[in-house]
């Protein structure tokens, strides 16, 4: 009797320990030093995040998304108003956005157990 608890018991913490492992999302987000980009990198993330970048009237900001599981949206608005691009699944690629005024600009990441990573730069005119 006694073995047959101590066996369920070493299984039921066997159980959590390896779920606790499983369960883990990371995201590690690393700004250019000039103010011209960042890079978002992330494991299993499940929830949206933003950074902001100041841009001005008719610059090129390209995006490269590299997707290795799960879903990725972006969405990207100014501060006055403005919405210059909006994706809810993004597969592995890169595209440039050109806006249209000067602002700052939020960029909204929302992943969904996603693996990847996303990077913006700031082309210029």
């Amino acid at each position: 009797m006694l073995s047959r608890k101590l066996t369920i018991g070493v299984l039921l913490v066997s159980v959590l320990l390896l779920s606790a492992c499983a369960t883990g999302s990371r995201m590690v987000i690393l700004e250019d030093p000039n103010g011209t980009g960042f890079t978002m990198d992330f494991t299993r993330f499940s929830a949206t995040n933003k950074c902001t970048l100041s841009l001005g009237e008719g610059d090129v900001v390209q995006v490269e998304a590299v997707r290795d599981s799960g879903k990725i949206g972006l969405r990207v608005s100014g501060m006055k108003g403005s919405e210059p691009y909006e994706g809810n699944d993004l597969k592995t690629l890169t595209f440039t956005i050109r806006v249209s005024e000067t602002d700052d600009y939020v960029f909204w990441i929302t992943g969904h157990d996603a693996t990847g990573r996303i990077t913006i730069k700031n082309l210029g005119h």
